[in-house]
Order: C-alpha cells, then structure tokens, then sequence
C-alpha cells in the first residue's frame, strides 16, 4: 500500500461508513453592524455558496433550525491605491443572514465584561491602582498657572 493514500473498500448498503465527507464552504458569525432582530443571525460566506448551502449547512453540521435565509454580495472598497499609483481593490464576500426557526433566539456573548468588583487591600492590582491614580495626580496640570505650561518658568 501506498503510504500517502488509503484506500476504502467500496460502500455497498448494509456496511458502515467509513468515509467521512466534509464541506468545502467556510463560514463566518459577524457582530453585525446595525441592530437586528433578536433571531436573525449574520455570517460573512464563500463566493459559490448559495442559500440553500447555507440552509443545509446550519441544519445538517450544527443542528440549527433555519427558517429563511437571505444573501447579499458586499463588494469590497475601490478607493486604495499602491506605491506605484495603481488602484488596490479589496475582494468581495457575500454576507448571508440566516433567519433562525420559531422561538430561537440568538446573543451574541459578552467576552469581556466589565469587572466592578473591588480589589483586596494589598493585591497587586490594588497597588497598580494607588499607582496610576498618584501618576493621575502628578501630572494634572497646576490650576494657579492659569493654562501655561510646566516648562515656562514664571
């Protein structure tokens, strides 16, 4: 046997599968940029994919029902030019927003939330802290210098 290639035997019914087939399409969830309704879902796809590659995708990979799916060609921005004056194209991508089933809802999640918690007395945050808030202070410009620099000596 070759070392580079495997061989399956043939499928006949009744057999397992041995082969596993995967998509040759890409996907990608997008923060869009304008608010959208809480079950509509934006992905940045392939070129060659059409609305039904989309349906079947989300339904068959990821078990996401999908009730509509509508798609769009952004063509990519014209304006640039290179070092040798020549116009500089961005490529095109097609947008798909994917309508979610009845009842499904999609958020996207909160990856860096806000800490408002207190740091412990002693902890290194609480001394980077004090430190940023006495730098803070230091260098706030003096109110009786009426708005002229440190390095006009009066």
């Amino acid at each position: 046997m070759a070392s580079g290639k495997v061989l399956y035997p043939l499928y006949q019914l009744g057999n397992p599968q041995l082969r596993i087939f995967r998509t040759n399409f890409f996907m990608t969830l997008v923060r869009p940029g304008v608010p959208q309704p809480e079950d509509t879902v934006q992905f940045r796809i392939s070129m060659q994919m059409t609305r039904v590659d989309v349906k079947n995708y989300l339904e068959k990979i990821y078990n996401v029902p999908v009730s509509v799916v509508r798609t769009r060609i952004q063509y990519g921005a014209n304006n640039k030019r290179n070092h040798k004056n020549q116009k500089v194209k961005k490529p095109d991508y097609k947008v798909a927003y994917v309508q979610l089933g009845q009842g499904q809802t999609f958020q996207f999640p909160n990856l860096f939330p806000e800490k408002e918690e207190a740091p412990e007395p002693g902890s290194v945050e609480d001394i980077q802290k004090q430190f940023m808030e006495n730098e803070r202070q230091r260098q706030t410009a003096d109110p009786r210098r009426g708005g002229v620099t440190d390095w006009f000596g009066l």
